[in-house]
């Protein structure tokens, strides 16, 4: 499970700094399968969703990248909406590609790409987990071309892949993403 959780604040409670003005609990949101279980928790924490605490916000958020996401003005729900649609909530092998998609992108890139292509907002990113550009170079060369091993020495491998770069690979904490 991707254990993504947040702490979620009202700007009422904050304004009036009343004894809320901290937020609610950390909420797993791997834990709620709808934007009205996550409701029905703020309620029991003492949340006035049709009075005070209306206007919700972000105040903390844990397991996810948050470059370019702006906590302030992102509703709690759009967000969860979000990352449902994107199947990352749930989904292990979507949050790997979106955490390494985080790494090279903004949030604001994410949301796109979600809204433009829904539940396929994944396809045409790839993950070449464990490599690095001589890796990556290696195994396209010998992909593509039979090139016999006792000239391994003489190609620069890292230098081909490095020209990737301009096809939408990039380097991450845990290999090299494609994103096309």
């Amino acid at each position: 499970m991707s254990n993504i959780s947040i702490v979620i604040g009202s700007w009422g409670s904050y304004n009036e700094c009343n004894e809320r003005a901290l937020g609610s609990k950390w909420l797993d949101l791997g834990d709620f399968d709808s934007w009205e279980e996550i409701e029905e928790e703020l309620t029991k924490q003492g949340f006035e969703l049709n009075g005070l605490d209306e206007e919700l916000f972000i105040q903390d958020i844990d397991g996810i990248s948050a470059n370019g996401l702006n906590c302030d003005y992102t509703h709690p729900k759009d967000l969860f909406e979000l990352l449902n649609e994107a199947d990352v909530i749930s989904n292990d092998y979507n949050y790997e590609i979106m955490s390494a998609f985080l790494e090279v992108r903004t949030f604001d890139d994410f949301k796109n790409r979600v809204e433009s292509c829904g539940s396929n907002w994944n396809d045409d990113i790839y993950l070449y987990k464990n490599k690095d550009w001589y890796d990556l170079g290696y195994d396209f060369m010998h992909d593509c071309y039979q090139i016999p091993s006792y000239l391994d020495n003489y190609i620069d491998y890292e230098r081909y892949a490095n020209d990737l770069k301009y096809d939408g690979f990039e380097k991450y904490s845990e290999g090299i993403i494609e994103i096309r």
